[in-house]
């Protein structure tokens, strides 16, 4: 699994900018408003040679009775407790106390931190950052997160105190899949894992927020077995109002990575919000198979169960491949053809097609439809083999693969869907430039 970065410092020390330079894509919002951070913000990034989760975090100011900043400190904390490493920000021109409480904090905290001098723009503020050696800390990186200054020594200094990378999963002899399920709070995770393992295993409660932590269980239902994770829900970010709820969000996050199927489940009565969409994004990142269920059918009429599954569908037509299910976890109607759906998808995850099947497919694909000529160049593909399942992910050998469009590759992984059974996984194909022969 990816590890976990997180960032912090008290207002306006430039978190969010050394946050954006990180991951590379101005993600967060820069201000010169203190303040302007007030949750936390997730991206993956390839920092050191590894896959990470870079965490930005809201202003960290201990001593302040304001509700709102009260709520960042508690994510802070809980940010601090879910990572591998943190990225202390202070700022080379002022010192408050604030920064002391912080460094003391993350000296309690037992968890590796490299300290960054930010907004040391020029050499001159570049030795005045040494100053912050006064909060004792061991070592001061002096950085521009505006400029990018000193960022690829805190790269290398990063990488030497990442955990070091997880081998990779030894194959289960026991042939059973790993299903997550996933949702906002209150969308009926526990309810549904209750009818499924046919147990009082996991705590349902009315109100949102029950469950915490990530609950495995080995589970039977309709003659098929798999292991089920019941994981916390995740709501959108301005609501996590408690440290401990904050901190499940990233354990849900990180059970998408343990498990081969997702289930991301909805209320039917709410519909597709911005957080499962930003959800099931997470899911196609990282290339797992993915099953949407619209939960609590049994409270819609029929014409309202329609509009809910066709407004679902196109609210999530950026991942069309994954099926839209109506059920209802309190009846258990529709549950049966959850339970067929995961068995099919965890089927197309580790599924193998021989490299002759696939290029009889494409000789097909091809005479009927060749990639287009581009830029004065007309690309064509010799040849197509899988190179991994789990997920499943192939490489088109071209004369020209910068000249294939988007259009046609969309068209070609459609294909892939349609020829070989591929209905509730995200593919990929890679399309590499033929070597010429000796």
């Amino acid at each position: 699994m990816r590890p976990i970065v997180a960032i912090i410092g008290r207002p306006n020390v430039g978190k969010s900018t050394l946050f954006n330079r990180f991951v590379g894509k101005r993600l967060a919002i820069v201000h010169d408003e203190p303040g302007v951070t007030r949750d936390r913000h997730y991206a993956d990034a390839h920092i050191a040679g590894r896959d990470v989760v870079v965490v930005d975090t809201g202003g960290f100011d201990p001593d302040s009775d304001d509700p709102m900043r009260m709520g960042i400190a508690r994510h802070v904390q809980a940010a601090i407790a879910e990572a591998d490493v943190v990225l202390c920000v202070l700022d080379t021109t002022a010192s408050v106390p604030a920064d002391q409480q912080a460094v003391d904090l993350l000296r309690r905290s037992d968890k590796p931190v490299l300290y960054l001098a930010n907004k040391a723009d020029t050499a001159e503020l570049e030795a005045a950052s040494s100053t912050l050696y006064e909060l004792g800390v061991p070592e001061l990186f002096a950085v521009s997160g505006l400029h990018g200054r000193g960022l690829a020594d805190v790269e290398v200094a990063l990488g030497k105190v990442l955990p070091p990378p997880e081998p990779a999963p030894a194959p289960r002899d026991d042939g059973l899949t790993r299903v997550a399920l996933l949702g906002r709070p209150n969308a009926g995770k526990s309810s549904l894992f209750n009818r499924l393992s046919g147990g009082e295993k996991s705590l349902v409660d009315s109100r949102p927020g029950t469950t915490r932590d990530p609950i495995d269980s080995l589970v039977e239902h309709g003659g098929r077995r798999f292991v089920l994770v019941d994981t916390a829900g995740v709501r959108r970010r301005s609501k996590v109002d408690e440290g401990v709820e904050a901190a499940s969000v990233l354990r849900a996050i990180r059970s998408i990575e343990r498990a081969e199927v997702v289930v991301l489940l909805v209320d039917a009565s709410e519909g597709i919000a911005e957080q499962d969409a930003r959800l099931l994004g997470l899911c196609v990142d990282r290339m797992r198979a993915v099953i949407i269920g619209m939960n609590k059918m049994d409270e819609l009429t029929p014409k309202q169960q329609k509009e809910v599954l066709a407004d679902a569908r196109h609210a999530t037509r950026f991942a069309g491949f994954a099926p839209v299910l109506g059920l209802s976890a309190k009846t258990g109607k529709g549950v049966g053809a959850l339970v067929e759906h995961v068995a099919r998808a965890a089927e197309q995850f580790k599924k193998r097609v021989p490299t002759a099947e696939l290029n009889r497919f494409f000789e097909q694909v091809l005479a009927e439809r060749p990639p287009p000529t581009r830029g004065g160049r007309a690309p064509r593909i010799y040849y197509v083999t899988q190179v991994q399942t789990s997920p499943p992910v192939f490489a088109a050998m071209s004369n020209a693969p910068a000249n294939i469009d988007k259009s046609y590759k969309r068209f070609v992984t459609n294909q892939l869907r349609k020829a070989f059974g591929f209905e509730a996984v995200p593919l990929l194909v890679h399309y590499r430039k033929k070597k010429r022969d000796a």
